[in-house]
Parts: C-alpha cells; sequence; structure tokens
C-alpha cells in the first residue's frame, strides 16, 4: 500500500487535490494532500522556506507512513525535494509535477533570472506576499471556465520568504527515485536543470498534454502518471 503525500504549489492547499484523490483511493492506496503553512486554511501561520519543508516531513512522521511517494506541484518541488532525502527509507519515490527543483543555496526566485525582479517587487509591494493569479494568467493551459473559477476561488497569497530563502540538501537530488512530469501546454521542453537530472538513471520523463495545473485541468491522467510511478522500483 503506497502513501501519497500530495502538495501543489504556489497559492494552493490541499484542496487542490480533490478530483485526483479518488481514482487513488480507489486503487487502495492512502492519500494525504498537505497545505503548507500559510496558505488556504493554513492562512496566518509564519512560513519560509524550512517551514514548508518541516511540513511534508511532519505529515510523514506524524502518521508514521512508508512506503511514500512524495508528490510536488510547481513551487512545491522545492520543498518536497528537500523533504524527501530527510525522510530517509520511508521513501519509495518523488513526483514532481511540472515544478521547479531544488539546488543547494538557491531559491525558487533564482531559477527565474529573467522574472526574478518582477516577483520580487510583487511580493514587496503586497506586504510580503506573492499576489494570486488572475484569470488571464490561466489562459492557454487547458483550463475551461468552471476549472478557472474553482481555482481562483481557492487561490490565497503565496508567503515571499519561501520564495525568496534558499533550499538546503546534503545530496545530489538525482540520487533520488524520481519521476518528473512535464505538461507540454505550459513549456514542451524540461528546464536545463531538470534535462540534467534526467541524465540519471533513478530519473523518469513523463509528459502530460496538458497545461500547468493538471490536478484541475486532467485529474485522472495525472492520477494514472501517480500510480504508475508507485509501482516503478527505486
Amino acid at each position: 500500500m503506497t502513501q501519497f503525500v500530495l502538495v501543489a504549489g504556489a497559492w494552493l492547499g490541499a484542496w487542490a487535490w480533490r478530483d485526483v484523490e479518488p481514482a487513488l483511493r480507489a486503487a487502495g492506496h492512502g492519500v494525504h494532500p498537505l497545505t503548507l503553512s500559510g496558505l488556504a486554511d493554513k492562512q496566518g501561520v509564519a512560513a519560509g522556506q524550512r517551514t514548508h519543508v518541516q511540513d511534508v516531513v511532519d505529515v510523514v512522521e506524524r502518521l508514521e507512513l512508508r512506503d511514500v511517494v512524495l508528490v510536488g506541484h510547481s513551487y512545491a518541488g522545492i520543498p518536497v525535494g528537500q523533504a524527501a532525502e530527510l525522510i530517509g527509507d520511508r521513501l519509495a519515490r518523488v513526483v514532481f509535477v511540472d515544478s521547479n527543483v531544488p539546488a543547494d543555496g538557491e531559491s525558487f526566485v533564482s531559477g527565474w533570472p529573467d522574472g526574478r525582479a518582477g516577483v520580487e517587487a510583487a511580493i514587496a509591494e503586497h506586504g510580503g506576499f506573492w499576489p494570486p493569479p488572475a484569470a488571464d494568467d490561466l489562459a492557454d493551459q487547458g483550463l475551461d471556465d468552471e476549472q478557472i473559477a474553482r481555482m481562483l476561488g481557492g487561490v490565497t497569497p503565496h508567503p515571499g520568504a519561501t520564495l525568496t530563502e534558499p533550499a538546503a540538501l546534503k545530496h545530489p537530488l538525482d540520487l533520488l527515485p524520481a519521476t518528473y512530469v512535464t505538461c507540454l501546454l505550459d513549456w514542451p521542453e524540461p528546464s536545463p536543470a531538470v534535462a540534467g537530472l534526467l541524465t540519471s538513471e533513478r530519473w523518469e520523463l513523463v509528459t502530460l498534454d496538458t497545461g500547468h495545473w493538471p490536478m484541475f485541468s486532467r485529474p485522472r491522467e495525472l492520477a494514472r502518471i501517480l500510480l504508475d510511478a508507485a509501482g516503478k522500483d527505486a
């Protein structure tokens, strides 16, 4: 029995996985969608990068989970990738869903050389939070009007410190057993950092013909990818 810990990206919470959960549960697995500190139902909780890493580690340890598949979407790939090396032999696999990946000493905005100033300025202008996207930001991502409305109805400002504080890794990320899901409508080619990791025999690439938020646009297909990843040998 696999234990899926699902962590959505910026502005989102556990609620974002609603349409993915049923297929995982129907296959007999444990499913643990997680809201990171400072977001959704945890608004008001102070959070930095290390807080979000500890959020992931804590749910694994508190529930005494084993055979864990950690799933990190978008921004959440950074804390999930760090948490993966901290949970030891509890880890079965990591799945990065169209996500950023951590690099020791680097932050989320470090990977945005062209957009870093814009993100940092937005955080400064909004009281230390990255403001949620508008409807126009979700265009051409495979989302219908209902899915866009649902997403925008649930997003909350994202704690800025989690985006600017650096990650900390003790070991090379390519030593982890991992699946990377590229969403083709968002960006058809993996980033240079991800492409380098994919040269490892422990990493595999899967593509999904949708946009950056597949838990809304293609939940059943995403669930199938997660189930397939759970069946891989570490």
